[in-house]
């Protein structure tokens, strides 16, 4: 850890908390829109942790575990290191209810982004040039998507030891390994060598206050095992680690009944939902197909030929 940090010209120091606004651009109105990072530095060398949520603006849960981890002064009196919070990164996202800017850009599909590009580069820019490189390690708080609901869990890049020691130190219930996204923070982090892990947990728009305590618990975790706070945490009591996932699509449209939900063990064959026509004369059982674990599921009562049902880990 340097001995000083600068970030758009504040010079933050060992000890100090600061609070800083970073410019992005403006509304259509001309008020300006900031991103909000919280600096917390002890007086002690140690690593570096970058807390982040609201990457996809309408991904609430984990603008709330960060959000709850700042009131509740996680990061004050730190045995050692440094960590920087930022809550919302997407403030676009958030104001609109939607995962994008309001060009329809995904500031996940961004990075490392440009001062000259879309909106959501001007974004990933920010983060890639005056965050990032600060950072030792990162959590990176989701939740799944529109209608689709997210068991608590924790990804890590396929092949990186690092940031799997990471995600097993998170202790969230579900473990993942698979291929970054390209033009994704998680991409970009892996080229620097810097471990990323991606919390998912819940669905969008949606409070789960369930996912939201796994959020915590984890980066408390992680915060103890690497010395930046003096409260001892026993490690999770069940993780299940996966190396492979696929999804289950609908073979049919209609609407879609559910019979197990995320976070269950699931046996070849077994039911796990049907789709029926609106009029009561047909019906398609969808069955498992292979051992393994939901990792998520959807919500959508009506759903057409192709959507995604399940996530199934194995």
């Amino acid at each position: 850890m340097s001995k000083h940090f600068v970030i758009n010209g504040t010079t933050i120091i060992p000890g100090q908390e600061v609070t800083l606004r970073l410019p992005v651009a403006s509304l259509p109105s001309g008020n300006r829109i900031y991103i909000k990072g919280h600096i917390y530095r002890s007086l002690n060398p140690g690593p570096v942790m970058l807390a982040l949520g609201g990457v996809h603006g309408d991904e609430i849960n984990g603008i709330e575990i960060v959000r709850r981890a700042v009131e509740e002064e996680y990061f004050k009196n730190l045995q050692q290191g440094s960590v920087i919070a930022i809550p919302l990164l997407n403030i676009y996202g958030f104001i609109n209810y939607s995962r994008d800017v309001p060009d329809g850009k995904d500031v996940n599909r961004s990075f490392p982004g440009s001062l000259d590009g879309s909106l959501a580069a001007r974004v990933a820019f920010i983060v890639t040039k005056k965050i990032l490189p600060l950072a030792d390690f990162i959590i990176d708080f989701h939740t799944g998507g529109r209608n689709h609901y997210n068991y608590p869990q924790a990804r890590f890049t396929k092949g990186d030891k690092a940031s799997e020691e990471l995600a097993r130190l998170f202790g969230a219930p579900y473990i993942l390994s698979n291929a970054p996204i390209s033009h994704s923070l998680r991409k970009v982090a892996h080229e620097a060598l810097k471990p990323l892990v991606v919390f998912e947990g819940g669905e969008n728009q949606r409070y789960d206050g369930f996912s939201i305590e796994h959020g915590l618990k984890g980066l408390k975790r992680v915060m103890a095992a690497k010395g930046m706070i003096a409260e001892e945490l026993a490690p999770a009591r069940k993780v299940t680690v996966m190396r492979r996932s696929l999804w289950m699509r609908a073979p049919w449209s209609g609407m879609f009944r559910c019979h197990k939900p995320a976070g269950q063990r699931i046996v070849e064959g077994e039911p796990l939902g049907s789709i029926n026509d609106p009029f009561g004369t047909e019906r398609i059982r969808i069955y498992a197909p292979r051992n393994g674990h939901i990792l998520g599921h959807t919500n959508a009562p009506v759903v057409n030929q192709g959507d995604a049902l399940f996530h199934i880990g194995y």
